[in-house]
This record gives C-alpha cells, structure tokens and sequence, in this order.
C-alpha cells in the first residue's frame, strides 16, 4: 500500500446501526452467560440479575412494592427479574449502535454496567465479600470484548482513487469494489459463533447453579420428623364445610402463598445449618444445629398466617399444621425475660442466611401463646419456598413481623436501638393480627341462577378467634352466618350463609366480630404500614 494511500473508518447507514444493535445484544447475552457461569462457582446470588434485582427491591418504595404484590403477586420476583432483562437488552441496543461509530465508547458502556452489578453484589445484606463481584466484573469484560470484535467487522477502510492509481484495471476495480462493502461472512460467522457459545455457556452456568442446591435436597430428604411431644387435636370434621368455592381448611404446601424478597430460594444444607442466639438480656448465648432442635420436645399446632400485604378480601393468608420447637422455652434457656417480668430486651431481630431482618415483641413471643421455631409443615419437612430448615411461625401476628424464613441469628434487643428491614422501610414496629373475613364464592362478577346460592368464606382474627360472621345483600340488613367448628382461636374460620338470589345485580359485604367482642371496620386503609382493614364485598349478577 502507497503512502498516498488514505484509511477512513466509513461511517454506516441504518443497516449497520441495526447490526450494531444486535451486536450490543449479543453481547449482554455473552456477559450475562459467563457470569452465570462464574456464578456458579462464587454463588447463584452474586449474579449481576439476582443482585441488581435485590438491590431494586431494596430501594423500591414501600407503596410500589405493595402494588407489585397486589397486582403480580408471587410473580413478582419474575416480573422483575424480566424488567431487568428487558432494560438491559434496551441499553444492549442502544450501545451496540453507539459503538458503530465510537468503538471504545460502546465497549467501556458494557463496562460500566459490569461495574454496578459488582456494586450491587457486594452490598447485598449476605454478601460474602468483594469475591461476589467477580460473575459481574468477569462477565462485563467478556462482553465488552465481544462487542469491540463484533463491531469491528462492520467497519470497512474506504481507499481513494488516487491509492489504486498503480494498479492494473481488473486489480483496481477490485479494490474499488472492496472498499464500499464490509466484512459481512466474518460478522455473520462471529455473531452466529458467539450466540451458540453463550448459549452453551449460560446452559452449564444455570446447571452448575442448580447442582450446588443437591446437598441441601439431600438434607431434606433425610429428615424425618419425629412424633410431637405436644400434638395437635385432630381437626374436627364439623371445621371444614364442603361447600364448593370455598378455601380449604388446611392449605396444601403447594397453595400456601409466598411472599418475600429472595430472587433466588436459599437452599440451605440442614446438616450445615445453626443458629446462634445471643444480644440484650441473654445471659447464656447459644448455638444449636438442626439436630439439636429435632431432638428436642416438638409441639405441633395448626397456625394460620397473614401476610400484611394481604388487600381485603386477598390471597395471602392460609392455614397449616407446623410442628417445631416452643421458642419462649428456647428463649427462657438462654436466660432471657420478657419486659413484663423485669427483661432488658423488647425487640427479638431475627435475621434469615439472605440477609432478612425481622423485628419481633419480646413480650408477645413469650406471653403463653405457641411461637414455634418450625422444622415441618403439613407433615414433612419445611418445603425450601417456605424456610427450610428452620422459619418462624407467630400466631397473632402478621409476617412481616414474625415469620422469619431460613433464620440463622436470633439477637435480642431493643425497639429503640434498633429498626429492621421493614421498619426502614415506612411499616409499622409493632403489627398484630386486624380482624378480617373474606367472600369466597361467589367469585366477584360471577353470574348464579335465581334461587338458593351459598355464600361463604373465611374469618380470622388470630390468637383472639372468630366470634361471629354476618352477610349484607345490598342495603339489607345483617345477616348472621353459619360457623363451622372452632379448631383453635389462632386459625381461620369457615362461614356460609344461604342466599335466596332474585334476578339482577347484587353487592354482596361480609364482616366479623372477634372473641374480645371487636367487630370488624368498615373503615378502608391501604396495607401501609400495619395491615389493610374494610369490609369485604363481590358484585354479582344473577341470572
């Protein structure tokens, strides 16, 4: 080549911007796929998704989580983790096209974005260090170089005239032809490489992730939990109406709602797993395993739980059979007292292995009523969804404040020293159970026949019991509902009331009175910050 000879980069038309764009996507994909795999061998949660995710939930504000709980409910951690991916394939776009004319430009962007998933897993409440970086920090890179390659074969050197001045006819016109194309078999057969590879990359990623949770699955399959000490009675046959529509008096494991922040669910090796409780007014810390609570006197209690971000009339609420330890009795061993009787410490923050902190009274966990460190649900072990090997079950409380899944650290303290996660977070230090009912058919906007239509649901009012249900069609007056059987006052209630439908549309409003003789408001508040309260009620229309 002459040195008359002069190389320029050819700025590109809409189609190489388009190649470009898919260039940037090929290479978050790339990033993503080797963090994966690097994930793998730090931990599934220091991958850039799972951290950016659980640093967004974090930072989300309260009233914006209780709208995605509402609105998505346990789909809420995937819709998320979809957002995130639909963002970062927005800003893949738009980089690949930036790097069309700016190279280096477009490949520091990946960087950049490598540089906040390390940020955000390294301040992860359970980080275990700046090694949670590295799926990020590796990823970004690898990403980063693909895309300076991929762009590069879209780039041609454009030569004057002048520079095949010298050349014999058939050459010049070769090299004239040459110069306005571009590498377009090395792209393809780059980008077509780099796709299949990350795909395969991510696949062992995503399998070795998977693999790490087989000790924790062998540990749970090994568990078998002995007879309680303290059973529960047998549930009376007169507690459960068969009436259709209606929610079952125990909730399957598999139907029992789950509301948390973990984007991925801690699989903990129930063989490796301990508890240590020390903090204010323990005067003997302690550290126990697995084996030492399931070889200890077990009580077995049906508990029904409550999620405060339960709308009225909503999902999340249901009814089990756990079996656990007393923790008040584990608690009284460790030296503590409840304020009541003279103890320093009112707060117990109970903290799960993702980080999760729950702030609980000190006084309501050891006032008589069955606060169970649980180990069985339903009569097998704790499924991993709902806290294996160990979670808290409170009767009285709702969840947010009680029902510490995958617990690790018990630490007393003070209310005042001390705020937990959610309490940071604009909801209530203290939130016992309201009193609610729920109409669970019919279903809103069903349409039944004119004649007898059953109506029915479920009361709650925990630690305090149902005392009585009453229905209202439209604007009549109070009706008093059937009752099934009492099993005990800390879980829920079925009611049903016959209805003789006429023809037309019809509101139908249901309301409780609890064992204190408290009814339930009609006054509406939002979930924020201690519990939703109102009546409940369905528009129908009868045919």
């Amino acid at each position: 080549m002459r040195d008359e000879e002069k190389d320029q980069r050819v700025q590109t038309g809409w189609p190489r911007l388009a190649l470009g764009a898919l260039s940037g996507v090929l290479a978050g994909f790339a990033s993503l796929a080797v963090a994966e795999l690097v994930a793998s061998a730090v931990r599934p949660q220091s991958s850039p998704v799972i951290a950016v995710g659980g640093a967004s939930i974090d930072a989300t504000p309260a009233p914006v989580k209780d709208w995605a709980i509402r609105h998505f409910g346990t789909n809420d951690k995937l819709v998320l983790q979809l957002g995130i991916l639909v963002v970062l394939a927005v800003f893949a776009l738009l980089l690949g096209a930036l790097a069309v004319r700016f190279r280096q430009v477009g490949a520091a962007g990946v960087l950049l974005f490598g540089v906040v998933g390390a940020a955000a897993a390294v301040s992860r409440p359970d980080s275990t260090g700046f090694i949670d970086a590295l799926p990020s920090g590796v990823g970004a890179i690898a990403g980063a170089l693909l895309l300076y390659v991929l762009v590069g074969r879209l780039t041609v050197v454009r030569r004057t005239p002048e520079s095949v001045a010298g050349a014999v006819t058939e050459e010049a016109d070769e090299i004239l032809a040459a110069s306005v194309g571009w590498d377009r078999r090395g792209f393809v057969l780059a980008a077509a490489s780099a796709a299949a590879v990350s795909g395969a990359v991510g696949a062992v990623g995503r399998s070795l992730n998977a693999s790490r949770g087989q000790d924790a699955v062998a540990s749970r399959k090994k568990v078998v939990l002995p007879s309680p000490g303290s059973p529960a009675q047998p549930v009376s046959r007169r507690a459960g109406l068969r009436i259709p529509g209606i929610s079952p008096f125990v909730t399957p494991n598999n139907n029992f709602y789950r509301v948390d922040t973990a984007l991925v669910v801690p699989k903990v090796d129930a063989t490796a797993w301990r508890l240590r409780v020390h903090g204010k007014g323990v005067h003997r810390p302690a550290v126990y395993s697995f084996d030492d609570l399931l070889h200890r006197e077990l009580i077995e209690r049906d508990i029904t739980l409550t999620c405060v971000s339960n709308e009225v009339g909503g999902p999340y609420v249901g009814n089990a059979r756990w079996i656990g330890v007393r923790l008040a009795d584990l608690l009284a061993e460790c030296g503590v007292r409840p304020p009541s009787r003279g103890g320093s410490a009112d707060q117990l923050v109970s903290r799960s292995v993702d980080g999760m902190t729950i702030g609980s009274p000190v006084e309501d966990l050891m006032d008589g009523r069955d606060a169970i460190l649980a180990l069985g649900m339903n009569g097998e072990p704790l499924p991993f969804e709902h806290g294996f090997p160990v979670r808290m079950v409170v009767p009285g409380l709702y969840g947010f404040v009680s029902a510490c899944k995958w617990i690790e650290d018990i630490e007393l303290t003070t209310f005042d020293s001390y705020d937990p996660y959610w309490v940071k977070r604009g909801w209530a230090r203290r939130a016992p159970i309201k009193t609610e009912s729920r109409i669970d058919t019919p279903k809103p906007f069903a349409r039944p026949k004119a004649g007898t239509v059953m109506v029915a649901g479920v009361a709650w009012a925990q630690h305090r019991g149902i005392d009585k249900v009453e229905v209202r069609i439209d604007d009549g007056p109070w009706q008093v509902a059937h009752l099934a059987a009492e099993d005990t006052r800390d879980t829920w209630r079925q009611w049903s009331l016959p209805w003789r439908a006429t023809k037309g549309g019809h509101t139908l409003s249901v309301r409780a009175t609890d064992r204190t003789g408290a009814g339930q408001t009609d006054k509406r508040t939002r979930t924020i910050p201690d519990g939703a309260s109102g009546w409940h009620s369905v528009v129908v229309t009868v045919d």
